[in-house]
């Protein structure tokens, strides 16, 4: 019989560092999925970083959460320079199909239902894509991983303040970018 823990949240102090890893994973997936814009990559980097993490099974379990999202924030930045450094001298980018390759799967929807979240995503997604990186890291943080504003500073590494900024510009940015699109 499988046992599967419930989801954790950033105030969930996990008995393992596996119990954490798994319960982080869908999440760290789309936080990594809405930088790199391909899911093999954003598979990637997840698997990277949790990787990683296994090297840090010493740290408090307080110290996983902002560990863990600081990780994956740098390997993402590591594999968006290195695909910008490739796509520079080899071949452009096709940004058509990126949409496409993301998986919507949702059981309890209906078609109509799902057809509108697939549509509510992508915009959100679109729209993630043209804000800053900062502030898509802090939006991305702070709103869709629900992480609080420490953990979110001691992730990007700057302030509290800063986090704060970030996130008042990108929400304003987000607004303004679904207004229009409607």
């Amino acid at each position: 019989m499988l046992v599967t823990s419930p989801p954790l949240t950033s105030t969930a102090t996990p008995a393992s560092l596996e119990a954490f890893l798994a319960g982080v994973g869908p999440r760290a997936f789309r936080f990594a999925e809405a930088g790199l814009r391909q899911r093999e990559d954003a598979l990637d980097a997840v698997q990277d970083a949790m990787e990683r993490m296994l090297g840090y099974a010493d740290q408090p379990p307080e110290e996983w959460t902002p560990l863990f999202w600081s990780i994956l924030r740098r390997r993402i930045i590591d594999l968006q320079r290195r695909r910008s450094f490739r796509l520079k001298f080899w071949a452009p980018q096709d940004d058509q199909d990126q949409d496409s390759a993301i998986d919507w799967a949702d059981e309890a929807a209906g078609p109509a239902r799902q057809h509108e979240q697939q549509q509510d995503y992508a915009r959100l997604v679109r729209a993630l894509r043209q804000l800053p990186a900062r502030q898509r890291e802090a939006f991305s943080l702070r709103v869709l991983q629900e992480l609080d504003v420490a953990t979110t500073a001691r992730a990007m590494g700057c302030s509290e303040g800063s986090v704060k900024t970030h996130l008042s510009r990108a929400r304003d940015a987000l607004q303004k970018q679904l207004e229009a699109s409607r």
